[in-house]
């Protein structure tokens, strides 16, 4: 796991003597992602300086460090993440006569490039990984990502000026980058809590979405070309969704789980210290139980606790630890340790992102680093298998609205938006008494989802932690179209649940979930895996039968079957909590004064963006304890922290 950071001077604006200055400067942000090693490399003719910084995990003698250059000269690498294949792969290119100075899976990529070239190379690769390459005979740039996107890459042209980097931080060091505020992105960061791809919050700066390759020539000084998508779930779903129908339940619980054993043992493969995460929960469970049961030794596991019972699982993760004979670890959090951690977040994750569970992430990945340089996760499950409840909601919810015609429903819309006060039309439709003991944010999200025109916006609603943006702002704004917004990008099957795993997998997954990982790992310089993404698992698991994921209204069926060979089902079995803090109740208590500094009315007015009138409704109200506003909240907040940090 390492950072990566470089640009092309197009225009020539840069004296050369400042080339290696900047790119230094660049690297030095990305510390905490490498703190082992830092190089460059620079061709003075082209203005291209590629830089790195090394967390070493495999190979730890200098052959493993970077840019690394092929045996031939003719590409340049700087790389970021791991090829969890790549013995394999060496196996294949010696008996091709390719020979290696080191046992880093650096060069074998690099060998791979030169052997198959660049896109047939990229998708032989399994694991996770974020590159920039150097073509010279060429003279082209690429930068490609992972499939699933668990490893970041910004880019951006300003000006002259190609630029490239694993975080914003970086990009920010260069003298040409000048970065604004995108209010329409602003919008999905409200809807979502997370900023989508390809977007990012700055103007013109984007993330290379997963699966694709970018390709830029800088003698046509013209934009990059349209990125190349060498993999994708859509591709995966639409192509044979009936792979599967021939082979009894059984063979498929027996496949599953021999490819998590293989992706677990090839992820356990280090030159350092190896360990889990382990919250308790199916995934985790999952994943520790196999790397248990193929480890000659127990493996550290690690878990965070809460005092208050509603959010704890610690004492679940301990007993499961105890029945497998890990070496355990946990830490029970006040809301001390959350205050403590709140002012570094902006810095953490460089763009607004509001998921509570960055905190928590944080601080048991500060935890598991005191003891290991590499951590297993279960992150996926959920996406993959059907794990989330709000599934089950949504085709309730369908089931029951979904045959009255659109226009009906949206009077019921209006009808609820007036009664609960979250708007104020010239003229109200009388509600029910019944109606009017529901808070008016419950109120506000039945209404926007009764008016929902298809299965798929209904799903939007659901998952929107603000339903309509717009009310937020002062001047109006349009978000950006998303694969929620564009029919073209949805696939085939008719499924209702499987749409909303597809969803999920192309945005919460990558854009939240995989961020929230990355950046609170990284920061602490430790190396997150997540078996559950590996490409033969997450292609087995997409053409799966519906009806092996969700059963009796409970997700994972069968993943729970492979776990059950392993654990109990009295130890795992249990209404799912996720990975929360209780926000809404700090907010009112320990994190208050915190929140009447970002939310004061003087402050929200100076900055033109927001509805003073509206905020200030809202922040009463959850202090009073009239409603619950955290999840709206969190996201303003989070939003105010990082648009004030320095």
């Amino acid at each position: 796991m390492c950072g990566i950071a470089g640009f092309i001077d197009c225009g020539h604006r840069i004296d050369n003597n400042d080339l290696s200055s900047i790119i230094q400067s660049m690297n030095d942000k990305l510390l905490h992602r490498g703190p082992d090693t830092s190089g460059y490399w620079i061709d003075r003719e082209i203005g291209l300086a590629l830089g790195h910084r090394r967390l070493s995990i495999i190979d730890l003698s200098p052959e493993g460090n970077q840019p690394m250059k092929s045996s031939s000269g003719r590409y340049i690498i700087v790389f970021n993440g791991e090829i969890y294949n790549y013995q394999d792969l060496r196996k294949e290119l010696e008996v091709l006569g390719h020979q290696f100075n080191g046992n880093s899976d650096t060069e074998i990529m690099l060998s791979s490039i030169e052997q198959w070239g660049i896109e047939k190379a990229i998708k032989s690769f399994t694991g996770m990984f974020a590159f920039a390459l150097w073509d010279r005979a060429e003279r082209i740039l690429y930068l490609g990502r992972d499939r699933l996107g668990e490893k970041p890459l910004y880019y951006c042209i300003m000006g002259q000026t190609v630029m490239f980097a694993s975080e914003l931080k970086s990009l920010k060091c260069h003298p040409h980058f000048k970065p604004e505020i995108d209010k329409d992105v602003l919008a999905l960061y409200f809807r979502h809590n997370y900023i989508p791809s390809p977007y990012s919050i700055y103007t013109g700066v984007y993330k290379l979405n997963p699966g694709s390759i970018l390709s830029f020539k800088p003698e046509s000084q013209a934009y990059f070309n349209s990125p190349q998508v060498y993999w994708s779930t859509k591709s995966i779903i639409d192509s044979d969704m009936n792979k599967w129908k021939n082979f009894t339940e059984n063979e498929l619980i027996d496949e599953l789980e021999n490819l998590l054993t293989k992706a677990v043992q090839g992820q356990m493969v280090a030159d350092v210290p190896v360990g889990a995460f382990l919250s308790g929960g199916i995934d985790s469970t999952t994943i520790v139980a196999i790397m248990q049961a193929v480890s000659s030794r127990p493996v550290k596991t690690f878990s965070i606790g809460f005092h208050e019972d509603s959010y704890n699982e610690a004492n679940h993760a301990k007993e499961i630890a105890n029945y497998l004979s890990t070496d355990h670890t946990e830490l029970y959090i006040t809301h001390e340790d959350i205050i403590d951690v709140i002012p570094r977040i902006p810095r953490i994750y460089d763009e607004p992102f509001s998921d509570p569970s960055q905190l928590p992430t944080f601080l048991v990945a500060q935890l598991a680093r005191k003891h290991v340089t590499v951590c297993l996760s279960g992150d996926g499950g959920d996406e993959l298998f059907g794990g989330y409840s709000r599934y089950m909601t949504a085709q309730k919810i369908w089931g029951k609205v979904g045959w009255i015609p659109c226009n009906v429903r949206k009077v019921f819309r209006s009808a609820l938006l007036a009664g609960s006060g979250l708007v104020y039309p010239s003229s109200c439709v009388p509600i029910s008494n019944a109606l009017r003991k529901i808070s008016p944010s419950r109120i506000g999200t039945i209404a926007e989802l009764l008016a929902s025109e298809n299965p798929e916006a209904l799903y939007r609603g659901l998952i929107s932690h603000i339903k309509r943006p717009n009310m937020m702002f002062v001047n109006k704004v349009q978000e950006p179209e998303t694969v929620f917004s564009n029919p073209t990008t949805w696939i085939k099957e008719d499924s209702f649940l499987t749409k909303m795993m597809y969803f999920d997998l192309n945005t919460y997954l990558p854009d939240d979930i995989l961020v929230k990982v990355d950046r609170a790992c990284m920061a602490n310089s430790l190396e997150s895996r997540i078996p559950l993404l590996d490409r033969n698992v997450v292609e087995f698991a997409c053409k799966l039968p519906v009806s092996l994921k969700v059963r009796d209204e409970q997700g994972k069926w069968i993943l729970r079957q492979v776990l059950y060979k392993y654990v109990p089902e009295r130890l795992v079995n249990r209404p799912k909590k996720g990975f929360g803090i209780p926000i809404g109740m700090w907010l009112k208590g320990p994190l208050r004064e915190w929140a009447e500094y970002l939310l004061d009315n003087k402050r929200i007015a100076e900055d033109g963006l927001f509805d003073v009138d509206f905020l200030s409704k809202v922040w009463q109200e959850h202090k009073t304890g009239k409603d619950d506003w955290s999840r709206l909240l969190w996201v303003v907040l989070m939003y105010q922290a990082w648009s004030r940090a320095d």
